[in-house]
């Protein structure tokens, strides 16, 4: 039987794929910002590598656009290339997918009446390939397999927080469901505060971040019930990324264990925040 045996979340700051892929992840103003993931990638080699990663993220208009704007999807295919984001694909390794995990889960999910998009081909950036770096480094191929889930935080109708901790629920009994032995994690990746845009652009907030990973680590559900119009007010246009988190920390249940914490500010125009839990 397949288990879910922790979960990740990190934001994914396209400048840090670039650091990675310069080699300047010591240097100044990066090396900060990368010491704060050294105790998670020694976990991840030394102890807790995970057979398969499922990796909520979300795709800026690489795999969809404008036209085409799925709510969730989910990568069902065998491979995932990097996609060009305008100036060439990064110089990752290619992400092995675990399809028939994948579909056991998008199965399960739309019996239990969520409205999956299944992908079966698609490129995945930064939003994908960041994480990747920041828990494996720039190793010749990826450690472990992938099953890609992209959700809409792009254009409104962004979906609830109380949605995305439901999904991390309905994952959580798919993959327990699936028959093969997996160690399974879940990352949910994006955030933290940040804007990019109009008289707002460049807010930070610490105070709220803080307090949003502190309620990652609590007992209970209450994260999955802020509003929309709190992470604008609060986070800037792009923080409603977090709700991505909410997937991740649903699938764990009711009380968590944390192992692992880092925040820094500023990391490009935004706040980096990274945390690594336990089902209790």
């Amino acid at each position: 039987m397949a288990r879910i045996t922790a979960g990740i979340g990190s934001s994914h700051v396209p400048l840090l794929g670039v650091a990675v892929d310069q080699g300047k992840t010591g240097d100044e103003y990066f090396g900060p910002i990368f010491q704060g993931y050294e105790w998670t990638r020694t976990w991840l080699e030394t102890t807790a590598k995970p057979d398969v990663v499922i990796l909520v993220y979300n795709d800026h208009a690489s795999a969809f656009d404008a036209n085409i704007i799925p709510t969730f999807a989910i990568g069902c295919g065998d491979v995932y290339k990097s996609a060009d984001e305008g100036w060439g694909p990064r110089p990752v390794p290619d992400v092995e997918g675990h399809a028939g995990l994948a579909w056991h889960i998008a199965q399960s999910l739309i019996l239990e009446e969520f409205d999956m998009t299944i992908i079966n081909e698609m490129d995945v950036d930064h939003g994908l390939t960041v994480p990747m770096s920041m828990m494996f480094g720039a190793p010749a191929a990826w450690p472990v397999r992938v099953v890609p889930l992209a959700v809409n935080v792009v254009t409104y109708p962004v979906p609830s927080g109380n949605r995305c901790w439901a999904l991390g629920e309905a994952i959580a009994r798919a993959v327990q469901s699936f028959p093969e032995d997996l160690n399974v994690q879940i990352w949910g990746t994006g955030g933290m505060s940040h804007q990019l845009q109009g008289p707002r652009a460049g807010l930070l907030n610490r105070e709220w971040d803080n307090r949003f990973l502190d309620l990652l680590e609590t007992a209970g559900d209450a994260a999955r019930h802020i509003p929309h119009i709190e992470y604008l007010r609060e986070t800037g246009s792009e923080g409603i990324e977090m709700v991505m988190w909410l997937i991740m920390r649903g699938a764990l249940g009711h009380a968590v264990t944390r192992l692992h914490r880092h925040y820094h500010i500023p990391c490009s125009n935004t706040a980096i925040g990274h945390i690594v839990l336990e089902p209790a």
